[in-house]
């Protein structure tokens, strides 16, 4: 690949990691939660915050150790080429499974709630040749569509949630560690596999102005996206109850349904969130495409991503239509999500042990 300019900065980057983190995965997080541990739903969402901070925290001190590097080519420095590319090959295979999984996902809320006489099929590939198309641009066009987006992602679902408060009863949020707390382990790493776009940091470090602050970028990021799905959790389960959760596909936007403006202004809020949504499912979506791409073109020895832009788009497609209904579906994201947690938390963590062990280091370059 080109060598990257530095021109991102600290504000872009965190932006770049919240817009990807807050994704699809907003719509069935409370019942995720709720299945885990029932009123302990923000606890366990919280503790999948902490274990996905974990993970970026060895990618970004690993960035820092290597600036000039993408995981891909700094981890042949550390484990060998060809263990390293073995590797590399089912990270670049992960982020594409996770590319149409969120693809799917989107086209299945989309035609369940809004177009509900268009074929699945049609949403799916619209989303990803706007991805698709998307991914061709710079790397600094990536960051400031990230950028652009960041505020009509937050704005909008705080203004949400805090409407929604003034109907929520403090009661169905106790006891506070759940009354079956046996499932917290398996819930915390569904829920942290929401957070696995911020992968994406590995790709972003070479690029920014100061790497140094790479680390604070990270915090940041996962306080702010970590607290606005611990708020959702607790908004929703304040709402509902536990046990009508369990019944709802989407609680959060069931959240959205029951939510309106002051004054009956807008009696349903469902519309508007749905849009906002959708543009957290384009962000989420380019990050994942984008992160495969150029991880691909790297593997490769590549100049150019671009090509990769549309050749991949057949192969993605197909694959988000395997599953034959929306439970296959889920079922899929949650292993997908569970395996993913390996590639993306263990697999830095032992790079950054074997980079300290073997005091390994890229340029020189201020961090």
């Amino acid at each position: 690949m080109t060598k990257t300019t530095r021109d991102v900065t600290a504000t872009q980057a965190s932006a770049v990691l919240v817009s990807t983190i807050i994704g699809v995965g907003v719509l069935p997080l409370p019942l995720f939660a709720v299945r885990a541990a029932d009123t302990g739903g923000p606890l366990v969402t919280l503790l999948a915050c902490v274990l996905a901070l974990i993970g970026l925290l060895f990618i970004t001190v690993l960035g820092m150790r290597f600036p000039d590097q993408t995981i891909i080519q700094y981890s042949e420095r550390l484990i060998g080429k060809w263990p390293a590319r073995a590797i590399g090959a089912c990270v670049i295979l992960f982020f594409a499974l996770l590319t149409s999984l969120t693809a799917r996902e989107f086209g299945e809320v989309v035609v369940t709630s809004v177009l509900k006489q268009t074929p699945v099929e049609v949403t799916v590939i619209v989303m990803l040749m706007l991805a698709a198309i998307s991914t061709r641009n710079t790397l600094s066009t990536f960051v400031y569509i990230h950028f652009f987006y960041v505020p009509l992602l937050l704005v909008p679902v705080l203004m949400i949630i805090a409407l929604s408060l003034k109907n929520a009863e403090p009661l169905n949020l106790q006891p506070v560690w759940g009354n079956q707390p046996g499932g917290m382990v398996e819930g915390i790493v569904e829920i942290a596999a929401l957070f696995q776009g911020s992968f994406v940091m590995t790709l972003i470090i070479p690029a920014m102005r100061k790497p140094k602050k790479a680390l604070a970028v990270s915090f940041y990021s996962i306080l702010i996206a970590g607290g606005l799905y611990v708020v959702i959790v607790i908004a929703v389960i304040g709402v509902f109850g536990v046990e009508e959760i369990r019944v709802l596909l989407w609680p959060t936007l069931e959240l959205a349904k029951a939510t309106s403006l002051p004054a009956n202004v807008l009696e349903r809020l469902d519309g508007a969130f749905l849009a906002v949504w959708v543009t957290a499912v384009f962000t989420t979506l380019l990050s994942s495409y984008f992160l495969t791409t150029h991880s691909l073109a790297q593997l490769l020895r590549l100049q150019e991503p671009r090509i990769f832009s549309f050749f991949l788009l057949p192969f993605v497609f197909v694959i988000a239509m395997v599953p034959t209904n929306i439970v296959k579906m889920y079922e899929a994201v949650l292993y997908v999500g569970r395996i993913g947690l390996g590639l993306t938390i263990a697999y830095p963590g032992l790079l950054l042990l074997i980079a300290i062990l073997r005091k390994k280091r890229g340029s020189t370059l201020e961090r």
